[in-house]
């Protein structure tokens, strides 16, 4: 039997056309297609239509329970078919609709709280000619209510970043937190391509929500670097992100509509982890050395240790260069003009361990305001960097100041002992490391101090 009788409202669609579905045979289709139970009553309170998600939830079958007069006897038990059934034909009288919770009685005697949303049907007059009343099950209507709410609360509240992303991937909604992280507006992210909201891990934040569009959720959140586009410069953050296939629960199979993706800043707790580690490693590098150089006879020797303990994982290429003609005036006296001479120095261009030169006691020709002599004068730690420029002017600054072609940064550290400065050590990077930043300059200035007594032991 059809989901309606054929007759009342129905009856008013019309006849179809020829090869084509009566006008209650196109409302019975509708009806049975909905996602919700339906069933509605005329002026007199008879059931006019059940569909068959209320056929599924209720057990009842449209045969069965077209054409009773309400609820009583059948679908509430007696109790409370009265009161059920004044509250939903209250509705016919009054404007818009009502929202009420039953529990209604199952086919096999079972009960099922359901929540009815109920509204009048007017007639062609436009008095009230029945109700048409919607219900869902109370559990599945809450389910439904959370993940709304839930989605809502990501988008607004969340203290953690949510972007989704379509297909093109191009951000489609963006929450608070995230534009804040984006260092952009929530709207005015919107169907932007990521490389204009980041700088750099633009390739491997797309290669990850191309994968998820494809093969579906990762198994675990990922950590990304990224620097983000902002006025004053890029800012390089690392994410922790979670990312989720949406499709869409309309279509038989499963549509990709995008990516849900989820991160939070860890930036600051990966550095930490980050100093630390290189702090634990440079500690060991320093014990290390200081064994090795224990056991050397020559203090010369035990000096190009510690040189090169200390280059690992630090730098590239590093120069000893000692002050001609012994240690430097004390405070007080007229200083001189400081010459250096090469003591030793690590292979340029190819790792290896550090060889001994300057047994001609030539001073090293460094032009005026070299970072080295400036070293000594000051007799403090001395940065310099090549600074942005093309690749062929950074190795003329290179060689200009006596050092390897490759080298774009430079730290010269004083070599120091017993209040006397006997030279300069010089530590050098190359474009592929980052400049010498404080926590390098204390490394080598605790280096310094031992390569400086090395020597000091050594002109005894």
């Amino acid at each position: 039997m059809s989901a309606s009788r054929r007759s009342g409202t129905t009856d008013e669609l019309g006849p179809g056309e020829p090869g084509e579905p009566c006008g209650s045979d196109l409302l019975a289709a509708l009806l049975d297609g909905m996602d919700a139970a339906l069933c509605a009553f005329d002026a007199d309170g008879i059931v006019t239509h059940w569909n068959r998600e209320a056929e599924r939830i209720l057990g009842w079958t449209a045969a069965e329970a077209v054409g009773r007069h309400g609820f009583a006897g059948w679908a509430v038990r007696s109790a409370d078919a009265e009161e059920v059934q004044a509250r939903l034909m209250s509705v016919m009288h009054s404007p818009g609709r009502q929202v009420h919770e039953f529990a209604l009685v199952t086919k096999d005697g079972g009960r099922v709280l359901v929540r009815t949303q109920s509204a009048a049907v007017r007639g062609p007059d436009g008095k009230p000619a029945g109700v048409y009343c919607a219900f869902s099950e109370v559990h599945a209507q809450i389910d439904l209510e959370r993940s709304i709410a839930l989605s809502e609360a990501l988008l607004e509240d969340a203290s953690w970043g949510v972007v989704l992303v379509d297909a093109d991937l191009r951000p489609a909604v963006v929450n608070a937190h995230a534009a804040r992280a984006l260092g952009t507006g929530r709207t005015s992210a919107l169907g932007r391509p990521l490389g204009e909201l980041l700088e750099q891990g633009v390739e491997e934040l797309e290669a990850a929500l191309t994968h998820v569009l494809a093969e579906g959720a990762p198994p675990a959140p990922a950590e990304m670097w990224v620097t983000v586009r902002a006025p004053e410069g890029g800012q390089r953050r690392c994410w922790r992100s979670g990312f989720l296939r949406l499709a869409s629960p309309l279509a038989e199979e499963p549509v990709p509509l995008g990516v849900g993706w989820l991160f939070r800043d860890v930036t600051e707790a990966r550095q930490a982890e980050q100093e630390a580690a290189l702090l634990r490693f440079r500690t060991n590098q320093l014990h290390r050395a200081a064994r090795a150089a224990a056991e050397c006879e020559d203090p010369v020797e035990a000096a190009t240790v510690h040189l090169d303990f200390a280059l690992a994982g630090f730098a590239d290429h590093a120069l000893v260069d000692r002050v001609v003609g012994g240690p430097r005036a004390e405070c007080g006296q007229a200083p001189a003009p400081v010459r250096l001479v090469r003591l030793a120095e690590t292979p340029a261009g190819a790792p290896g361990p550090s060889v001994l030169t300057g047994a001609a006691g030539l001073p090293v020709r460094y032009p005026a305001g070299h970072p080295a002599p400036q070293c000594v004068e000051r007799a403090g730690t001395v940065r310099a960097d090549a600074g942005p420029v093309p690749a062929e002017r950074a190795r003329e600054w290179a060689l200009e100041r006596q050092w390897p072609g490759e080298t774009v940064h430079a730290l010269c550290a004083v070599l120091r002992n017993r209040g006397r400065t006997l030279g300069v050590v010089t530590f050098l990077r190359g474009a592929g490391r980052n400049r010498f930043e404080r926590h390098d300059t204390a490394y080598a200035e605790d280096v310094a101090g031992r390569i400086a007594a090395a020597l000091d032991l050594a002109g005894e």
